[in-house]
């Protein structure tokens, strides 16, 4: 019952995020398009000598497979580098990927945990500032974003995307039968490599909602199932022991009866 109320309010937090996220998307994409001879940072494409991977785990239990499930796309994308000798610096959000990290001896650059039930994006930005400034001084080369995205309550789908450098195709502008054109100040730099990072923090903190909306979700159906069977062991064990009060019973009355036909 606790879970499915904060799970409401996941939900309605998550959505909320939505809108930011995607008006960010449409603006930084006209800009993208309106400049095309500035090419930002964040859109820079390199050969890939170092990762890093965003991490964004639950920090209590009791929520099924959730983390598990994220968590395996974890050691599988973790596998597949050891076997091109790509190292990887990790970002962990969250308790139970940080634990992760540290039994797997992962070389973790920046860490954030106890994140409550509403996250807010300034205990966020530390953490996530030390992977994108890696990436403006080229100590990784592309960055990654795992995390438990929410279908609906009965499904969450883990994911690994891609978020820097940004791809074009993740910022197709809108559709419109004119183009936008814009006067910049101070610069087209600073403008497109500031919007540029305030769209990435947007996509981590929707993901980072995201998960918080799946792991309430997870917590309550994980609660029933715990319940439902906790419910059916009872009956299994009532009806044991009412089978073994009976033939307690009935072995004393056979005595009763043996010893009353003996005298």
């Amino acid at each position: 019952m606790v879970a499915a109320s904060k799970m409401r309010r996941a939900q309605e937090r998550m959505r909320a995020a939505r809108p930011y996220a995607e008006k960010i998307r449409e603006i930084v994409a006209n800009l993208a398009k309106a400049n095309p001879e500035y090419r930002p940072s964040y859109m820079a494409v390199r050969e890939v000598k170092t990762i890093g991977t965003i991490l964004v785990s639950t920090d209590k239990g009791l929520c099924g497979g959730l983390n598990t499930n994220v968590l395996r796309l974890i050691t599988n994308q973790v596998r597949d580098m050891q076997a091109t000798n790509t190292p990887i610096e990790f970002t962990a959000i969250g308790a139970k990927g940080l634990q992760f990290l540290n039994r797997a001896k992962a070389k973790i650059l920046s860490e954030v945990i106890q994140l409550g039930d509403t996250p807010h994006m300034d205990i966020l930005i530390g953490s996530i500032a030390a992977q994108l400034d890696a990436f403006e001084k080229g100590e990784v080369d592309a960055v990654y974003l795992a995390y438990n995205r929410f279908v609906n309550t009965m499904k969450q789908e883990p994911v690994i995307e891609k978020i820097l450098p940004l791809e074009p195709s993740t910022l197709e502008p809108e559709k419109s039968a004119h183009a936008w054109d814009y006067i910049y100040e101070p610069d087209a730099e600073s403008v497109l490599n500031g919007l540029l990072k305030r769209y990435v923090e947007a996509l981590i903190f929707q993901a980072v909602a995201e998960n918080k909306a799946s792991e309430q979700s997870a917590r309550m159906v994980a609660m029933k199932s715990a319940s439902d069977n906790a419910k059916n062991v009872i009956g299994e064990l009532q009806l044991e022991y009412n089978k073994t009060r009976q033939a307690a019973i009935t072995k004393e009355l056979s005595e009763i009866v043996g010893g009353a036909a003996a005298v």
